[in-house]
């Protein structure tokens, strides 16, 4: 399977789970290549973008952030996707042998690939930092990466389609934890002021 090859299947889901299925070691390596653009797109836009349009959240004029505010915010953003990956790698790994499925670590690495790529295209909307026009991408881009996941899973670890609703839902519990556990993290330390300085 050719990158370009692969990344048609991006697009045709059922075909880049199919080559997973049958462990391409050549999608492997591809899908490899391309979970540190996915990584770091997302910091590295909303880095750009709130340099030069600033933060929107509603307000007339747009907050502008000091650079190491900045860096910060994306290193911390770079920080929490990666562990979210890995540790989704790990986790569906662990879980699927609960679940039938038999298969290396690399396969389970593809498929969260996969199922993660919704994000790379979505995070473009970080160029302008608005958070009405953010939440308008996310919320499809969210409901695009489930339906991969739970699409996916089954046809990626030839499991049948019941458990493999099953084992998605137990990944996007996991998942919606991890975001609650982040956003009260980030509100606990704003409030006893770890986090950018902001004049209100």
């Amino acid at each position: 399977m050719t990158q370009l090859t692969l990344i048609i299947a991006l697009l045709k889901p059922n075909l880049a789970f199919q080559a997973i299925a049958q462990e391409n070691s050549r999608a492997a390596d591809i899908l490899q290549k391309i979970v540190p653009l996915i990584l770091l797109a997302p910091p590295i836009f909303i880095w750009l973008g709130s340099g030069l349009f600033g933060w929107r959240m509603g307000a007339d004029e747009a907050l502008f952030l000091d650079n190491t505010s900045r860096v910060i915010i994306s290193f911390s953003y770079f920080f929490v996707l990666s562990m979210g990956f890995f540790s989704t790698v790990f986790l569906a790994h662990w879980m699927g042998v609960t679940y039938g499925a038999d298969k290396p670590l690399r396969v389970y690495f593809a498929l969260i690939t996969v199922v993660y790529f919704p994000f790379l295209i979505a995070s473009i909307a970080h160029l302008y930092p608005n958070a009405f026009i953010n939440l308008l991408v996310l919320l499809p881009t969210l409901i695009w990466c489930i339906t991969l996941l739970y699409k996916g899973l089954p046809i990626a670890l030839e499991i049948p389609p019941e458990r493999g609703m099953l084992m998605s839902s137990s990944l996007v519990g996991w998942l919606l934890v991890g975001v609650v556990s982040i956003l009260g993290i980030s509100v606990g330390l704003w409030t006893i002021g770890i986090g950018p300085a902001i004049a209100v």
